[in-house]
């Protein structure tokens, strides 16, 4: 009967931590966070609004204007990065004053093939038709017919294929700036999600506008936009950080119904899209669902929205398999053993007796458990499922890993490129010289021991607060921040190691470092560490989240505007004379029905350029393509006339394209080219005590078909050459006359 309020809600409290671990806690404390805005009685609202001297009408407007201006300026940083981006691209390649041609050949390696697909889809009499031509392509490789919306993830182009027919747009703009403009406008979305992210998190919209100068000062490190726009990655991760900053919202606590509905459905419909843009997407949500086992498994989280999150994965490799033809790919993907092992195990926990022996054994072997059940049952699916397509990734990984070695040609290749070698010292630098770096270690380091002394409190039996105030100092104890700590951690690990990482890494790192300097609660977190006196903690938070941004975004306005302009007023020039006259002779001298060989990227602009049939491609994803690429490269090792011959007429190539710059390549690591690894996987170098020594009884053949002897000219005939292509056409009929 005395019962006081108190003492209900003292109870209520022990029995929440008596069942933090429990399904039953799950569902109450979500039940209790969607519904706690809607319990609470006016009368109560009313009463601490009039202590702090302000209405309800007030705060009401004061929040809308809050949200109007923070949206304002997403909006308005997402187009200006997207005009920025047309600008420079626009003085770099001089885009309006070219010819088709000419802007064609701005279109290099898998880029020009991505876009030629395109151009097909375009041509084609129907939406249909075209879909099915690239389903049974036989017109792009000679003696083979691909799927290449399946191969190559041709949805991009799909949509925007029909986007650009279905919205007139034939009258009113080229196909080419049609294409380019959504790719733009996605990087727009990109920023406009980072600056949410980080608005988010931090409360302030001044975070989102320090992410975004960030993010646009270190561009080279952000993004591959520069260098080859139709990319997969550029595509797709716009809809990855979309899922990231719904996911940033739908983690956090006391959220209303309605809000976490939207974030919901926004982290579904962007964790499918992404899905189906790259390829490779599963792997990078395989990070992220490492990122939310961690969470979940220190109890820092609510169970039952990691469940959640886990469906949609489930759900989107179900999706990918049947819209990329089964693509078995994703059967064996190391997130949908992870995704079944985390269900299983919690099914386990929820259907077990709470209290037992077997239920306290389970809390303490979580992680092994689920760890060990992912591992078994991914390679039981590997057993069982037939797959190529991810062979060769794992062979790389053993041989970059120093497990093995190989004097195979393509994973050697592949080793040299510079996106797959560890960042260098220049990248580091010049996150520095941004002050990008040095801000986000400082926030790393503060969310990382708050994150310890959370995970130390629950260790003990503290349970969590359902609402963490400026004053307590934890940053730690917010869900969606220890997932962007826990995130950005592993993407960096990534990123240490492969350089080409560093485009998934460096843009969390801009919205984190942007986070933690906007943030009160992580300086309040800071002063409760050093217990200041002299100065009160809160007032000192509260001005410093304010003045350091705003000194940050001074100086580098002062430092970095100027040369952002210069770009933009700026011209280049781009200019390949050589490539233009090449593929000119192509479209007026060759055959329609000729098959041209040559290096895989020559090959993707010639497809592109000319639409003639080519002998191999620039794509990794097949072991097919991949023998033939590494063939086709025999032209510029120490073979004979007679060896290459027969390779070229096994592809029923018919004209020979040798690119000078290959076949005389002076790279600044030897080693690492072409020429130096074809002689390598040919044995035709020799090591003795620390030297390396050449030999073969043939010279090199690009070099020996230029002087016009025999036996060369009796199976090669020049038929076009300048100063950096030599064509030659294969003949049918060997003539054997010196």
């Amino acid at each position: 009967v005395g019962f006081s309020e108190c003492d209900f809600r003292y109870c209520v409290a022990i029995t929440l931590k008596k069942m933090s671990s429990g399904a039953a806690d799950v569902r109450q404390r979500k039940k209790q966070n969607c519904t706690e805005s809607d319990k609470m009685a006016p009368e109560q609202r009313n009463k601490e609004n009039s202590k702090l001297g302000r209405s309800p009408k007030y705060l009401l407007i004061q929040r809308f204007a809050k949200l109007f201006f923070g949206c304002l300026a997403a909006v308005t940083s997402g187009m200006m990065y997207a005009v920025y981006l047309s600008t420079y691209h626009e003085r770099k390649f001089w885009f309006s004053s070219r010819q088709e041609l000419e802007r064609e050949i701005t279109f290099q390696g898998d880029s020009a093939i991505y876009y030629s697909f395109y151009k097909e889809l375009l041509k084609a009499p129907s939406f249909e038709r075209g879909v099915y031509e690239l389903t049974h392509n036989n017109k792009t490789v000679s003696l083979k017919t691909i799927n290449a919306v399946q191969q190559m993830t041709l949805y991009p182009e799909l949509i925007a294929s029909v986007l650009y027919q279905a919205s007139g747009s034939e009258e009113v703009i080229e196909p080419v700036y049609f294409y380019i403009g959504i790719v733009f406008g996605l990087q727009g979305i990109y920023v406009t999600a980072l600056f949410v992210t980080s608005w988010v998190m931090s409360g302030t919209w001044l975070a989102g506008m320090l992410t975004v100068a960030w993010f646009i000062i270190n561009r080279t490190d952000t993004t591959r936009i520069d260098y080859s726009i139709p990319s997969r990655e550029n595509w797709a991760l716009p809809y990855f950080a979309c899922q990231v900053a719904a996911l940033t919202g739908y983690l956090k606590r006391n959220l209303n119904c309605s809000a976490e509905k939207f974030c919901y459905l926004l982290v579904n419909a962007s964790t499918y899209t992404f899905m189906m843009m790259w390829e490779y997407s599963h792997y990078l949500l395989f990070v992220q669902a490492i990122s939310l086992f961690l969470l979940d498994s220190f109890a820092l989280a609510q169970t039952e929205k990691v469940h959640e999150v886990y469906k949609i994965y489930l759900f989107s490799l179900f999706l990918g398999y049947l819209l990329q033809f089964e693509n078995s790919a994703l059967l064996v993907s190391p997130l949908l053993s992870l995704v079944a092992a985390f269900m299983l195990s919690k099914c386990l926990q929820m259907n077990m007796k709470e209290g037992t022996f077997m239920s306290r054994l389970l809390k303490i072997m979580y992680v092994y458990l689920v760890l060990t059940v992912a591992v078994t049952l991914n390679f039981i699916l590997k057993m069982f499922v037939p797959h190529k397509e991810n062979e060769h990734l794992l062979k790389f990984i053993g041989v970059k890993l120093g497990l093995n070695t190989t004097k195979n040609f393509t994973m050697n290749w592949l080793l040299c490129q510079e996106s797959l070698q560890a960042p260098s010292q220049d990248f580091f630098l010049r996150l520095t010289q941004s002050s990008l770096l040095p801000f986000y270690i400082l926030v790393l380091i503060i969310c990382l021991f708050s994150v310890t002394q959370v995970i130390f409190r629950r260790i003990c039996g503290e349970p969590l607060k359902e609402t963490v105030k400026l004053e307590d100092g934890r940053i730690g104890e917010r869900p969606e921040i220890v997932y962007h700590v826990i995130h950005t951690i592993l993407l960096g690990c990534l990123a240490m190691c492969l350089e080409g990482m560093k485009y998934l890494w460096t843009p969390y790192v801009c919205m984190l470092a942007a986070f933690g300097v906007c943030s009160p609660e992580l300086w309040m977190t800071l002063f409760k560490w050093l217990r200041l006196k002299a100065v009160h903690p809160i007032l000192l938070a509260l001005i410093l989240s304010m003045a350091v941004p705003t000194i940050i975004g001074f100086s580098l306005w002062k430092e970095f505007f100027p040369r952002i302009m210069t770009e933009l007023t700026e011209l280049q020039e781009f200019y390949d004379p050589d490539t233009v006259e090449l593929m000119t002779w192509i479209k007026r001298q060759a055959p329609v029905a000729a098959v041209f060989a040559g290096s895989p990227q020559l090959m993707g602009v010639i497809k592109l350029c000319t639409g003639w049939m080519v002998s191999s491609l620039p794509l990794y994803n097949d072991d097919d393509l991949l023998k033939r690429n590494e063939n086709i490269y025999q032209i510029y090792s120490k073979r004979s006339a007679e060896d290459i011959y027969k390779i070229l007429t096994s592809y029923k190539a018919n004209f020979l394209v040798i690119e000078d710059s290959i076949c005389n390549e002076v790279g600044p690591v030897r080693g690492c080219r072409v020429k130096d690894l074809l002689d390598i996987a040919n044995g035709h170098v020799v090591c003795e005590e620390g030297d390396n020594y050449a030999y073969s009884k043939y010279g090199r053949f690009c070099h020996e078909i230029k002087m016009n002897y025999s036996p060369y000219v009796n199976y090669f005939t020049r038929v076009y050459w300048n100063r950096s292509y030599f064509v030659y056409r294969i003949n049918t009929v060997i003539s054997f006359q010196s």
